[in-house]
């Protein structure tokens, strides 16, 4: 079977560098011959004509064709009558450099590993959701639409924002319109484009203690200054955050469903925490986070539904949901900010995967959305509950959580959740340690443990795995 050749006919990966001055034969040749010997150009690939080449680097043609006899002679390069020049199949061998040689070598990444059982941040999308998904995938790109080839609005297709809106107020009650929406590549994302249009380095924020630990990297990272506020089992405490730091400019909350702890924010602290931003002329960055996976009692409404002041920034994403690779999540914003972020996010990223955005908006607006968290939310609960059957065997105080899709297994005072963590992943359990995830003095011990993402079976025979190393 004859080997099917590579072209390169598109250089501008692999352009050859020419020195300003000396023979460009020579000058060709051994940049050519670089980039062969520096893998850019593999075996097999074909080279530009030496008209092509002349005239892309302004040299004669004599030049070019002298240059690439000379990488024929050497063994870098094979003439192929009637098809071209082509990178040899076997290119001449390198001395490799002495090991005292400073010279670094490249490094292989490798794909991330499979998460464990009871890691946090798994998605929760089954073959039905992932089979509509495909055929909504398929029929755009078999009928693209033509906003997929010229750069689109920052804030999102209209249409998802239209969708995203409807769900939201009749799902979480929040107070929106599509043109306060911005759909992002991620909470995360989200809350970056918050933190740099409403503050700035120096300036004082609450942070839940303990929080998530991305919240605080990014707060840390850009200069804030970093107030921690006790959560308790009614949230956060907001008589404490206005003792620590009254005039604090913004606080980032996980109102629905708290993490790591899990609690929520009850509603005399919810309304405590609207009437300080009112007076104080804060902002409140609500994460909902793992809202929609309520297994008891009615729907929590959002802050923001609360809110008539402009006060809230609602953050949510659909990673949990359906697929974190989607890279889809939105922000809620007051109309007052969205030019402002809307101008950050048109210099970072400018918008988003618009072939996404189309499935997406069909998958909600035909109600598979709906149908795919009712699913998902039957597995997760009898997951959850296998976990917690498992881990009452062990020195653990747990409770199934009504809401969410993490637990804390408390241990006693002074217990070392680090170690037990360590111990945990390398028995094949994701868990993680609790007391990390304090800013100041840790008042709980415990592990962290996600319950999505797996069958039941494969939770509770992790989870055992794992105390029977213990014992």
């Amino acid at each position: 079977m004859t080997q099917k050749l590579r072209t390169n006919s598109d250089w501008s990966a692999n352009t050859p560098v020419l020195p300003a001055t000396g023979p460009r034969r020579l000058a060709l040749y051994r940049s050519l011959r670089g980039l062969i010997e520096g893998g850019q150009m593999r075996p097999g690939d074909k080279l530009p004509t030496t008209r092509d080449i002349a005239k892309r680097f302004g040299i004669s043609r004599g030049a070019a064709v002298a240059a690439y006899e000379m990488l024929v002679a050497d063994g870098f390069a094979e003439a192929r009558v009637g098809a071209g020049t082509y990178v040899a199949e076997a290119v001449p061998l390198v001395q490799p450099a002495p090991a005292s040689s400073p010279v670094s070598q490249p490094v292989m990444e490798q794909d991330a590993r499979a998460p464990l059982p009871g890691a946090l941040g798994c998605s929760t999308a089954d073959e039905t959701s992932l089979r509509i998904f495909r055929m909504l995938m398929n029929r755009h790109l078999a009928k693209p639409s033509a906003r997929h080839f010229h750069y689109n609005d920052p804030a999102g297709s209209l249409a998802l924002r239209v969708e995203v809106a409807a769900y939201l107020k009749a799902a979480r009650g929040v107070v929106c319109e599509p043109d306060q929406v911005i759909m992002t590549a991620g909470t995360q994302q989200g809350l970056d484009l918050a933190v740099r249009a409403l503050l700035k380095p120096g300036d004082p924020v609450w942070l839940e203690d303990p929080c998530y630990a991305a919240a605080r990297e990014l707060f840390e990272g850009t200069g804030l200054s970093v107030t921690p506020v006790p959560v308790d089992d009614e949230g956060i405490d907001v008589a404490a955050g206005i003792a620590a730091r009254p005039d604090a400019k913004a606080v980032y909350v996980t109102p629905s469903h708290q993490y790591p702890l899990g609690v929520t924010l009850s509603m005399a602290r919810r309304l405590a925490l609207i009437d300080w931003a009112r007076q104080a002329g804060a902002y409140i960055l609500e994460d909902d986070y793992d809202s929609e996976f309520r297994f008891a009692g009615p729907p929590l409404s959002a802050l923001q539904g609360m809110d008539g002041e402009g006060r809230v920034i609602y953050l949510g994403t659909f990673s949990k949901t359906l697929l974190p690779g989607f890279r889809i999540g939105y922000l809620v914003v007051p109309r007052a900010l969205r030019e402002r972020l809307l101008t950050i996010r048109r210099l970072t990223d400018r918008f988003p995967s618009t072939l996404a955005e189309d499935a997406l908006t069909e998958f909600l607006r035909d109600g598979h959305f709906s149908a795919h968290i009712k699913r998902a939310r039957k597995r997760v609960k009898a997951a959850r509950d296998a976990l917690v059957d498992a881990l009452r065997e062990g020195p653990f105080a747990v409770a199934a959580p009504e809401q969410g899709l993490h637990l804390v297994a408390e241990l006693a005072p002074g217990a070392n959740d680090v170690s037990l963590a360590r111990r945990a992943r390398e028995a094949g359990f994701g868990a993680k340690a609790l007391s990390p995830l304090y800013l100041a003095e840790p008042l709980r011990r415990g592990l962290v443990i996600g319950f999505s993402g797996f069958p039941p079976e494969v939770m509770a025979s992790a989870a055992r795995r794992f105390l029977s190393v213990l014992a």
